[in-house]
Formats: C-alpha cells, sequence, structure tokens
C-alpha cells in the first residue's frame, strides 16, 4: 500500500474544541486540515473566532451542557468529521465535587472537560486526534474510573486498541516560531496511518529577526503601521525601565528600581519589569502581556546616546501576533479589543508549530 501527505491529496475535515479565537488554526487551510464545527465558551472569543472564519459553524456555548454537546456531535457526523483538535483547559481537569461520595465517582468524572472529548472520540472515531496544552496536561492526575489516571493514561486505557498514541512535549521555538512556549501535544491516529513527527529546525528565530524592523515606539506613541501602537504606562514605570538594560529587570537598578511612593523597594520576582533579549526567541507570551509588571513582557530596547533604553513600554499587539507566528498581515477585525487580542495570543498554541505538527499526517491507500 503506498502512502501519501493529506494535504496534497485530500482535504480533511475537523472539529475543534475549545477553540479560543482559533488563533493556532491560522495555517491549517494551507495543509489541507478545513475546520468545519467548532466550540468555545466565552462569548467574545467566540464571536472573533466568527469573523477569522466566516464559513464555519462556531458553536458557543458550555461542553458540558447536554444540548451543546449534541450539537457538536450531530455536525461533526452531518459534516462527516476525520480530525479532532481539542485543548482542553487544565482547570478543567481539576477536580470538582469534593464533596460527594466515593460511590459516586464514575459521575464525578463528567465534571472533567477531557472526559467530553473522549466522549466525542468514542462517537464519532475520528482518524486523527491532537489534544494540546500547557505541559501539565500531561502530568497532572484526575480521578476517572474511581482511580487517579494520568490524561494519557486514560487515552491509553479506552483508545490503544484502535489508535497509535504518542505525546510529548514540544517547543515551539524549535519549529521555526520566534517565541519560547512549551506545550504538552498528545497525537492519535488510527493504526492503519501514520503520523510523522515534525523536524526541529537548524536555527531558532530570534526577537531581532521577527520584530528588529519595526519602529522604536514610547509609551503611548502610535505608529502608521496596523496594529503596532504602544500602551500608556505611568511615570514611574517608564522611567524604571529606561534604566533597564535590553534582557535585565529594573529590579536591578541601583536608582531607578521599583520603588513605592515613599521610596520603598517593591519586592517582586526578577521576571517582573524585565525586558526580552533581542538575541534569542521571546519568552512566553502570557494573558497579561499588557502588563509591565508581569512576566518578561517589556521591549528589549535600544541604547540610546544619553545611557537610557528606548521602547520603555510592553510589547505591541502587532509584535506579539508575529512573535506568535501569525502572519503581518492576519486578518483581524479592526475594532477587535487589543486586551482581546492579548488575551486570545496568550492562551494559543503558535500557529506555526500547529501546522509543523500536523504536516506529518499520512493516509494510507
Amino acid at each position: 500500500m503506498g502512502m501519501y501527505s493529506f494535504n496534497q491529496q485530500k482535504i480533511i475535515k475537523g472539529v475543534s474544541l475549545f477553540s479560543g479565537a482559533g488563533i493556532g488554526e491560522t495555517f491549517l487551510s494551507d495543509i489541507g486540515i478545513d475546520i468545519v464545527v467548532a466550540n468555545e465558551l466565552v462569548k467574545k472569543r467566540a464571536d472573533l473566532y466568527k469573523s477569522l472564519y466566516t464559513n464555519r459553524d462556531i458553536i458557543c456555548g458550555d461542553i458540558t451542557d447536554e444540548s451543546v454537546f449534541g450539537r457538536i456531535l450531530s455536525l461533526s457526523k452531518e459534516r462527516e468529521v476525520e480530525f479532532l483538535l481539542a485543548s482542553p483547559p487544565c482547570q478543567g481537569l481539576s477536580v470538582a465535587g469534593k464533596n460527594r461520595k466515593q460511590n459516586q465517582v464514575e459521575n464525578d468524572s463528567r465534571n472533567y472537560l477531557i472526559s467530553y472529548v473522549i466522549d466525542l472520540i468514542k462517537l464519532i472515531k475520528p482518524k486523527y486526534i491532537l489534544i494540546e496544552n500547557v505541559p501539565m496536561l500531561l502530568k497532572m492526575k484526575i480521578l476517572f474510573g474511581g482511580k487517579l489516571k494520568s490524561v494519557p493514561e486514560i487515552l491509553n486505557n479506552n483508545f490503544s486498541g484502535e489508535y497509535r498514541i504518542e505525546y510529548d512535549t514540544l517547543n515551539s521555538a524549535n519549529y521555526g516560531v520566534p517565541q519560547t512556549r512549551k506545550r504538552a501535544i498528545i497525537k492519535m491516529c488510527l493504526k492503519t496511518l501514520t503520523w510523522n513527527s515534525p523536524k526541529v529546525e537548524p536555527k531558532v528565530i530570534t526577537v531581532k529577526d521577527a520584530i528588529g524592523h519595526l519602529p522604536s515606539l514610547e509609551s503611548g506613541e502610535i505608529s502608521e503601521i496596523k496594529w503596532h501602537y504602544a500602551r500608556k504606562h505611568t511615570d514611574d514605570n517608564i522611567r524604571w525601565m529606561k534604566h533597564t538594560p535590553t534582557g535585565c529587570t529594573a529590579f536591578n537598578n541601583e536608582i531607578h528600581f521599583p520603588q513605592k511612593k515613599d521610596g520603598t523597594r517593591i519586592k517582586g520576582y526578577e521576571s517582573s519589569y524585565r525586558r526580552i533579549r533581542w538575541d534569542a526567541p521571546a519568552p512566553t507570551i502570557t494573558t497579561r502581556s499588557d502588563c509591565i509588571a508581569s512576566q518578561r513582557n517589556v521591549h528589549p530596547g535600544r541604547l540610546k546616546s544619553d545611557g537610557t533604553y528606548s521602547d520603555s513600554r510592553v510589547l505591541t499587539p502587532l509584535e506579539l501576533m508575529i512573535l506568535n507566528s501569525l502572519p503581518h498581515n492576519w486578518n483581524i477585525p479592526k475594532d477587535t479589543p487589543e486586551l482581546l487580542i492579548r488575551q486570545c495570543i496568550g492562551e494559543s498554541i503558535p500557529p506555526l508549530m500547529l501546522k509543523k505538527i500536523l504536516e506529518g499526517v499520512t493516509h494510507e491507500n
């Protein structure tokens, strides 16, 4: 039997669960994957998803609601879905209903969002499944079937007879993304099929490679480039960061360190008030990339003639998009709230990473 790449020969229809705004799905159509059904709980994210992908059925609602799950199931069957993508939030994997009796453990398992993924797999039997989230997804144990089990154990117990199941933690910086972001990846495919692992790129893409061409901006400034504008920060925050070199934290400044109005030094982690580096991929983008005091969110800056550093501000929306491997001309609506963009990027798998993982899928004739 011959093998061929699905993205060259056939369009695969897919369903996406816990979709967010669909950022990770940006390049899937390029490799022959057509997501036709999607589900997202939060309305503002589902609305953004709809504006980005106008030809899809996006179901906004709680997957634990019987009617919502039923609609996902019926549409998936109607559209003949063969691929399932799921990013179940880890908070949804925590133990729920702690006050219930031990003999109700089977019912308690319905509180785990992963159980709805398992149910959908059993009901639609997709050829390919990708479950992804933060690395904790592979390590944490949940009460399932009366026993504490990891997600890989649960999947193996339910599907090892039909599916090849592989799992690992991958770093997006190894796959052409100018950002260090580790994601737990669980790949499942029918045993008649194969799914090759992505090749590690020989060269990492640095922050300078990715955004070094963009013009400098100070706090509150707006450029003529779409989405390249700087958030407004306080005078104190600006002063502290002006005196903070590239890759360093303002906590290490001898004079202009973070302090209260009375001059008392503010206590905090050295990941805060920290400029990122030019010569390495960006640190993991978080949902609080708007906050200059949050983790490694400040532009690298450039040394000025007076000894201070430029760009005393968090990264712009455009810089974040590029560092998350989104295209420069990403077709996001002009009226999309800045904080929504930042939150969705902070929760998403980088789209180039997801594309490269899925390029390894093959069919068997």
